[in-house]
Formats: structure tokens, sequence, C-alpha cells
């Protein structure tokens, strides 16, 4: 057995429950990110490219299974935003790698609060985004209360990266909105380690938003540099 088809088959027994260890790597590698995000860590993109690529196996479960106990659930909205997270983090690297070597004593990002000009065109593009991911979903099956929690996730997840990259305060503030959807969401659904890591991230959340609300706010604003 090849170390890759051992690592897709693993799981972990809790009581009557089977947890993929691909889904447990992935929620820690999550964690880990927003943990070095906080931090202003470039790291922080190339952990959480790692932890998306896992989950999004796991989400699209009837695509990559394996071994006798599968799980054949399809979440195109939860396998769709770690895909988004991919591309958007993969910005987040570039424009956080660029903003580290455009100055010797630059910060890889600057905290701040989103302008009203930026708020006017991202408001109706949320509302676009959000509205047009759900008749993707709806198109691939999805349905009920969890179409529209489903789409959520998805939207606010994208739009709090897409946040972390420009180094809005906000976006902590939708990791909030998110993190309170997606715990029942992955616990009803049996995604425990993630519905685990939503509720972990909720604290550090609003620690993050605490910390980047204090550096917005510091005069200079002269940070070192975080490799």
């Amino acid at each position: 057995m090849s170390v890759l088809k051992w690592f897709f088959e693993s799981q972990i027994q809790f009581g009557s429950k089977s947890i993929l260890v691909r889904e447990v790597v992935g929620g820690v590698l999550g964690l880990s990110s927003a943990i070095l995000g906080m931090r202003r860590k470039v790291l922080a993109w190339p952990v959480g490219i790692l932890g998306d690529a896992l989950l999004f196996t796991v989400f699209l479960g009837a695509v990559f299974s394996f071994g006798d106990d599968k799980q054949h659930a399809n979440f195109y909205g939860q396998a769709s935003r770690n895909l988004l997270l991919i591309i958007v983090s993969a910005y987040g690297w570039y424009a956080w790698n660029r903003n580290r070597k455009s100055g010797v004593n630059k910060p890889a990002v600057q905290p701040r609060w989103t302008t009203t000009k930026e708020k006017i065109y991202l408001i109706p593009a949320i509302i676009i985004f959000f509205l047009i991911a759900q008749q993707i979903f709806k198109s691939l099956g999805e349905s009920g209360t969890w179409l529209f929690v489903d789409t959520w996730i998805f939207t606010g997840t994208a739009l709090a990266t897409f946040g972390m990259s420009r180094g809005y305060v906000e976006f902590w503030l939708v990791w909030v909105a998110v993190d309170l959807v997606g715990v029942p969401f992955a616990f009803s659904n049996g995604y425990y380690p993630t519905g685990t890591l939503y509720a972990i991230y909720l604290p550090f959340v609003i620690w993050g938003f605490v910390n980047w609300l204090k550096i917005s706010k510091s005069e200079g604003q002269g940070v070192t540099i975080n490799h």
C-alpha cells in the first residue's frame, strides 16, 4: 500500500463514529494558518493552502472515497469553499510577499478598516456573489436550509480570506459569522473534526480581531516584517 493511499484510507474510531485522518490534519493546518495570519506571518498562506487541499477531498466524499467505510456525501458549497480558498490564498501569499519585499521594515500587511468607497462596491458584490453561488449549488442538487447554510459558509469564507489578504480588520468579524453557522452544519453532517475546528476558531478570531484593531490604531504603524 502506498503512503498516499494509506493516508486517504486512514480513519480514527470514536465509538461508533469513524473520522478521516486527512480531515483532522486539514483542520489542524487550517487552525495553524489562522494563528499565523493573526501574527501576520506569510507562512499562513501555504499552510492554509495545504489544509484546504485536504479538506477539499473530504467534502467531495463520493469522489475521493477509499476503503470500506466510505463517506459518500458531496457538499459542493464546502468543497467549492476549499477550492476558492486555495485560489484566494495564492493571491494573499503573493500580495503579502510583495508588501514584505517592498520595504526593509515594512510589514507583510497593514491592518485597516475598509473605506466608504470600498464598502460601496464590496457590499453589492457580496450579495451578487451569494445569489450566484446559491443557484449553482441548487443546480447541483442541494436544497432546503442546508443550501442557504452551505452558500453562506462559501461566501463568508471567500470574503474573509480576501479581506485578510487586503488587511481589512472587518474580515475577523466575518469569520465569526462563518464559525457560528459552520459549527452546527459540520456536526449535523458528521464532520466532527471540522465542527470542532470551527468551535476552536471562534476565540482565536475574536483575539485576532482585537489584535488587528489595536495595530490599526497604533501610531506610526511600524511593525517588523514577519517571515
